[in-house]
């Protein structure tokens, strides 16, 4: 749930046919712009009009960004696509997209990402014997759009397309994924999703720390901070310590065995975060990297090799 900011990178052919990268400098500035104009409209309403600013502050939380093209992809043969009706009374759908035979690791993506985060994982799980399974959260990559629109979605709708996946294509094993996906998977699991193991990558613990970084990006102050947490729970009907994965996971015994691993330069979900959720899960241990920060880790061998290693141990912790 953080603004990105980063200028776009988007290929291009150059006169020889090869293929190079061109800075996406106008996006980038058009990106500083509107921030910008935020900011100030943001830091305007926390004096005047902290309601307005919160239902704006919202809105905006809630928005996707765009992606961005150009992105490193690991090469892999295209999985078994299929499309999953989401329950409920409207014709959303997600996409997965499955390899290998075995049980089963789900993957969820982070806010805004989708399921090609995921692709240096396949190959080395395949071959450990795992089924691998990705999908895109409403909203995201190729799947279509949730109850909040086109572009928008929030936390609720990513914890069902998880549930939803694990329904269609069968129990999990366990489940692997990052920052604000990681606290969705979380959540499932303490809501009853079976799961022997979770691997949580640059995790968000809590909505409140999400609103918080948010915050900070976007310039809104404590007044509109405090509105926003009742602005949400008027959005999803439901309180938001019910999405507490620190202070529910604090209170059960019987839980996944999990794996945390959490970059200590993250700039997006600083480490404290994650290391406050290892801390509080009754069956958890933390990996410490250095200098990969927030997306970068997601591409790291060592990373993937501790989260086979994990999948495969068979001591609970």
């Amino acid at each position: 749930m953080t603004m990105q900011d980063t200028a776009a990178v988007t290929p291009y052919k150059t006169s020889n046919g090869r293929s190079r990268q061109r800075s996406g400098g106008a996006r980038s500035r058009r990106r500083r712009t509107a921030l910008a104009l935020a900011r100030t409209g943001l830091a305007l309403a926390e004096q005047a009009a902290p309601g307005l600013g919160a239902r704006a502050a919202v809105r905006m939380l809630m928005t996707l960004p765009r992606a961005v093209p150009g992105q490193d992809v690991t090469a892999v043969p295209d999985g078994d696509r299929q499309r999953v009706n989401l329950p409920g009374p409207t014709t959303a759908s997600i996409v997965t997209e499955a390899w290998g035979e075995g049980p089963a690791v789900y993957f969820l993506h982070g806010w805004g990402a989708d399921r090609t985060s995921w692709r240096r994982f396949v190959g080395p799980l395949t071959r450990a014997g795992f089924r691998v399974v990705t999908l895109d959260a409403p909203g995201h990559g190729d799947s279509g759009p949730g109850a909040y629109g086109p572009g928008r979605t929030l936390l609720p709708e990513m914890i069902a397309a998880l549930r939803t996946a694990a329904g269609h294509h069968g129990p999990a094993h366990a489940v692997v994924a990052h920052s604000m996906g990681g606290l969705a998977a979380a959540v499932a699991c303490l809501d009853g999703l079976p799961a022997a193991r979770l691997v949580l990558i640059a995790p968000m613990p809590d909505v409140p720390s999400a609103i918080r970084v948010f915050a900070e990006a976007a310039g809104a102050g404590e007044r509109i901070q405090a509105r926003m947490h009742r602005a949400l729970e008027r959005l999803v009907r439901v309180p938001l310590s019910h999405f507490d994965a620190v202070q529910r996971s604090a209170e059960e015994e019987t839980l996944p065995a999990a794996l945390v691993i959490h970059d200590g330069g993250d700039r997006r979900v600083p480490f404290g975060l994650g290391a406050r959720l290892a801390a509080a899960w009754p069956c958890a241990r933390l990996h410490v990297t250095h200098g990969l920060g927030h997306h970068r880790i997601l591409r790291d061998e060592g990373v993937i090799a501790a989260s086979v290693d994990f999948l495969m141990a068979g001591s609970p912790c």
